[in-house]
């Protein structure tokens, strides 16, 4: 038996973040989650449900990525950054500003942007 891909779910959460009505998955135990999550790791409760995603999140941790694989070789120079937004933790794409002005503490906006090399959809931070 061949399950389907969750990959649909993740594109209905980039246009959510697209038409700016992101959301995050809650549980009843107060855990936050992203989709395409059917359980809360927490507590075990599969009784989840979307809440509104804040409008903004402080960057907790971020990289350089100065020389990229051939893959994303358009992109680079470019940071990769986790964002807390409320009850969830989101990795994407910092754009906007310098790569070396980027810093834990800084406050961003969420927003769905392009790879330079691939023209894939990708999350990208924005500064507020």
């Amino acid at each position: 038996m061949t399950e389907t891909p969750l990959n649909g779910e993740y594109d209905d959460w980039l246009d959510s973040i697209e038409g700016g009505e992101g959301y995050y998955l809650k549980c009843d135990g107060g855990h936050g989650w992203l989709p395409p999550r059917r359980v809360c790791p927490d507590c075990g409760s599969r009784d989840l449900h979307d809440e509104p995603l804040p409008d903004s999140g402080d960057i907790v941790t971020h990289t350089t990525v100065a020389v990229a694989t051939p893959q994303f070789k358009d992109d680079a120079p470019y940071v990769t950054a986790i964002a807390d937004f409320g009850p969830v933790s989101i990795t994407g794409l910092v754009r906007g500003v310098d790569p070396e002005d980027v810093s834990i503490g800084d406050v961003v906006g969420i927003e769905v942007g392009e790879r330079e090399t691939t023209g894939d959809r990708a999350v990208v931070f924005r500064p507020r």
